[in-house]
């Protein structure tokens, strides 16, 4: 940019320029060339009283300021910008103009500035500002690149329309795009931009951005010269993020990174001081290109040094804490191989926020301002010995607590869940505590939680925090169509996360919907032609707002009519079968054992209204049953920081749901239903002869229902010969359901190499009777087998997830050929299942996480516990991803291969393709 100030005389002849910086006029060319010599000395005079004026400086008063050239700005806002106005004082030349020059050349806006004096009258000014604006930006193309990557391009480098292109802009973006390319593996990435100007728009230029890509370069070999205590492939594997091609690698990529390839070479140095070699170092190293193969090699020449031990180790300034205690922490002993990493790590591990060293041991408690150091202070030998020296510093205490960023949420809702309290004593525990809760809350990117210290005053005592959070879209839609099971089904979902229904009265909270209370109100309705589901819950966290205590409650109805897919005619509207379900329930957070813990409670109606739905489902097709139950869970979940990609904690569950022994309250003998006269079978089909000669008409008692295999039973004179009527028995048996049920979950992750998670998972469950005449009630079954998703259930079953089979293909079914049933699912009264996940992170921005996995599964279900066997499960295997986006929720696709057969099945399952649609894992 060339910044200049020019002095302009009312005679174009006498123009003459005078430069800010060293302030001497120059003749201007227009001056007649053919003035004799001895004008000119004539001149000369007069130009040296000129320039003596100038030098010296002389005050005036502006009377004007006018731009002399066009531009899309107005004028006064420019010049007001120069700090300039009418009947200002200023010198010429002096600062003020200088200044000006440099107000307006830190906009950013302009490329040449010139001030002219364009007459001056006494002493008063009139001054011409010349300025040259900057072109702006029309827009932007992208070659030698693929059309789905242009979109990230011009939002990373903020190239929209309108934006001013300088050669800072033009710079910033072409080392952007090398450096992107280059970090993955394409090392001669070149990037060429150029402007052309727009003739259809004032002042305008679209931008074109060549980008030749080149061969992706990967590292050929890694090679290590002078090791002979550690091997070369030890030493590769200390390099994390610099790695040979190796084709059975899959989540890291050969590819070379000059700072990550620096960050290794440290890391080369810390896997020999982890075997006692503290004097290690590389003496040099190189990284060749071979352009044949279009590789990079890199050699590295190391000294190892000799081995050393641990000697004694001292510490120094502890009053707080004694020798004995922290020697436990160090956990190192004389005479041990010396271990630099190991110990830094005991004395600040910053891999863990939450580890067990000395300075989280410190800062746990209060001391903020604690200091740790490991110091050698004697060599001998093989031996080192150490002094741990500790400045433990005055205890701090929270003073002031601050968020900032919450938009969306009301600041009561994430005030309620800060552990880190005012006045209290300061604890790095209960830092990381907040940053999880407010992880937890689902309101918030938690990848972007910034607790920042501020006020930091060592001599009061105290720190104030500030937790910077940036708000996510918390509610979901889920619209979706399609066409199955013999007609069209549609699904309507709303939830809506972060819901006030405080303000449902307050017209200027609709925004589209009260939101900012942390309630949560779902909505969902599914229809097709042959049934119908309705649903409507809602709970808030803290009810009461004085303690965490959820409340929540729901109300559901669904109705199925019976329906023949093979049929033209379909559905007969006549045939249904309802259900009606309210629940109500309480979850409370404990502080014993400790505050990770939660006890949550539950009452449940149900009502089943069968009318004429005979479809084998249960042995009655008339009737109702009634289910009211009490649900107790006990929970603790410590998983953190993000509920939708945890890389650490676990999660134990442990829930019974009861309902009322009525078979002790009711003096019914569940054992002799079968011999009332009211349960006995009676035949109402066409009449018969029945096997010894007699005529069997409709009314008759019969000595047993027509099978298949004994089509014509004899008809019998006295009830109590006659068979029982299942139906009818089961009406009664099941008219108020009697059940326990047991489950159990164990849910962990561990992070086992940078962002690389694994997740295991095993669950139990069990569903018992009271009163064994009575039996397991057909209710409440589980249904093993496929993505775990369940769309509609008529019984109250639960499935469970286990890819690489069929959806409820590993369910129990009746095997008795004499039951009309035979071959239909009856649910699992018992069922277990195991499952390891590794899971890789491929983003995980608030817009949308997305995320690998692999995985491996094993589990069965049961008819009965006399049938259940532990240790006979269902293999699988596969691969999947997962992407969560905050307005339509979880959607995923898993592809799993099952190495056993189902039940029923003799062939193995082979692979399976599974949808997830909000459902997380």
């Amino acid at each position: 940019m060339r910044l200049s100030l020019v002095i302009k005389k009312e005679n174009a002849d006498l123009e003459k320029q005078v430069n800010k910086l060293n302030n001497f006029l120059v003749l201007n060319k227009n001056i007649k060339a053919v003035l004799t010599f001895l004008i000119l000395i004539s001149f000369s005079q007069i130009k040296a009283q000129k320039r003596a004026d100038f030098d010296n400086g002389k005050k005036y008063i502006i009377a004007k300021v006018s731009l002399t050239n066009k531009i899309s700005f107005n004028d006064q806002t420019v010049v007001t910008f120069a700090g300039l106005e009418k009947g200002q004082t200023i010198t010429v030349p002096g600062e003020e103009i200088s200044s000006a020059i440099k107000k307006l050349g830190k906009l950013g806006l302009f490329d040449e500035i010139s001030f002219y004096i364009n007459k001056i009258e006494g002493d008063s000014i009139y001054l011409d500002l010349d300025i040259k604006e900057l072109p702006k930006l029309n827009e932007v193309k992208f070659t030698g690149i693929k059309k789905s990557k242009v979109d990230a391009l011009i939002k990373d480098n903020g190239l929209t329309q309108g934006k001013v292109v300088n050669e800072n802009l033009i710079t910033t973006t072409k080392n952007y795009i090398e450096n992107k390319y280059k970090k993955d593996g394409y090392f001669n990435t070149k990037v060429n931009i150029n402007t052309v100007v727009d003739t259809t728009a004032l002042n305008q230029v679209n931008m074109v951005v060549a980008i030749d890509k080149g061969e992706k370069i990967k590292i050929h070999e890694i090679d290590f010269i002078g090791n002979t205590k550690l091997s070369d492939k030890t030493l590769r594997k200390a390099m994390k993020d610099t790695k040979q091609k190796n084709p059975i690698r899959i989540f890291k990529a050969s590819k070379f990174i000059k700072s990550k390839y620096k960050e290794d070479l440290e890391k080369v140095i810390a896997s020999y001081k982890e075997k006692g070699y503290r004097d290690a170092r590389i003496v040099s190293d190189t990284v060749t290109y071979n352009k044949e193969k279009n590789a990079l090699s890199i050699k590295i020449n190391v000294e190892e040094g000799n081995k050393y031990y641990f000697g004694n180790i001292k510490f120094l300034g502890n009053t707080v804490y004694p020798d004995h205690f922290l020697s436990r922490i160090v956990g190192v002993k004389k005479g041990e191989t010396y271990n630099g990493v190991l110990l830094e790590k005991r004395i600040a591990d910053k891999t863990k926020p939450d580890g067990e060293d000395i300075t989280n041991l410190y800062q746990n408690n209060g001391y903020l301002f604690s200091n740790i150091n490991a110091v050698e202070v004697r060599t001998a030998n093989d031996s080192i010995d150490f002094e741990i020296r500790i400045t433990e510093g005055p205890l701090a205490y929270f003073n002031k607590i601050t968020v900032v960023g919450n938009d969306k949420t009301n600041d009561r809702v994430i005030y309620r869940e800060l552990r880190t309290k005012p006045g209290e004593k300061y604890s790095k525990e209960l830092l990381v505590r907040t940053i999880r809760e407010i992880g937890q809350l689902g309101f918030f990117d938690p990848e972007a939680i910034d607790p920042k210290f501020k006020n930091v005053d060592a001599g009061a005592g105290t720190v104030d925090i500030e937790y910077n959070l940036v708000e996510k879209g918390s509610s979901q839609i889920e619209l979706q169509g399609g066409y199955g099971g013999g007609g069209f089904i549609g699904t309507l979902g709303l939830s809506f996360n972060n819901f006030s229904a405080r303000n449902l009265g307050n017209k200027e909270a609709y925004k589209p919907l009260p939101m900012g209370d942390g309630q949560k109100v779902s909505l969902r309705l599914q229809a097709s032609t042959y049934f119908q589901t309705y649903s409507l819950s809602f709970s808030e966290p803290w009810f009461g707002q004085k303690k965490p205590v959820q409340f929540s409650t729901s109300l559901s109805y669904s109705k199925q009519f019976l329906t023949n897919f093979l049929s033209a005619s379909g559905v007969d509207k006549s045939k249904s079968f309802n259900i009606l379900t309210l629940s109500v329930g309480l979850a409370k957070r404990l502080t014993v054992p400790d505050d990770f813990f939660v006890l949550s409670q539950s009452l449940s109606y149900q009502h089943y209204d069968l009318n004429n739905y005979n479809t084998g489902l249960f042995t009655f097709g008339d009737g109702t049953s009634r289910n009211v139950a009490y649900t107790i869970g006990i929970t603790r979940n410590n998983k953190g920081v993000n509920p939708i990609f945890p890389t650490y904690g676990s999660e134990f569950s442990l829930t019974g749901k009861f309902t009322l022994p009525y078979s002790l309250l009711n003096g019914i003998d569940y054992a002799t239903l079968g011999d009332k006269k009211e349960n006995k079978y009676i035949y109402n089909g066409t009449a018969y002869e029945g096997t010894n000669g007699e005529i069997v008409n409709p009314g008759d008692y019969v000595e047993a229902i027509p099978t298949t295999a004994n089509p014509t039973p004899n008809k019998v004179s006295d009830y109590t010969d006659a068979a029982a009527d299942p139906s009818k028995v089961d009406q009664k048996r099941f008219n108020w359901l009697e059940y326990y049920k047991i489950k159990f979950k164990a849910d962990w992750y561990t992070k086992i190499y940078g962002k690389l998670v694994l997740r295991t998972l095993s669950e139990f469950g069990f569903l018992g009777a009271y009163n064994q005449d009575r039996g397991v009630i057909p209710f409440e079954r589980f249904y093993v087998g496929g993505d775990g998703l369940a769309n509609f259930s008529m019984d109250g079953r639960e499935t469970i997830q286990l890819r690489g089979y069929q959806n409820n293909s590993l369910t129990p079914i009746i095997e008795d050929t004499n039951d009309s049933r035979f071959g239909q699912q009856i649910g699992g009264a018992i069922y277990n299942k195991f499952s390891m996940e590794l899971r890789y992170p491929i983003t995980l921005k608030a817009a949308a996480s997305i995320y690998a996995l692999a995985f491996m599964e094993a589990g069965n279900s049961f008819s009965s516990f006399t049938t259940y066997n532990p240790f006979d499960l269902k293999r699988s295997a596969g691969v999947g991803l997962r992407v969560f986006m905050p307005a339509f929720g979880l959607l995923g696709i898993d592809f799993g291969h099952g190495f056993d057969a189902a039940t029923g099945q003799t062939d193995k399952s082979g692979w399976q393709t599974h949808f997830i649609i909000g459902q997380q894992f």
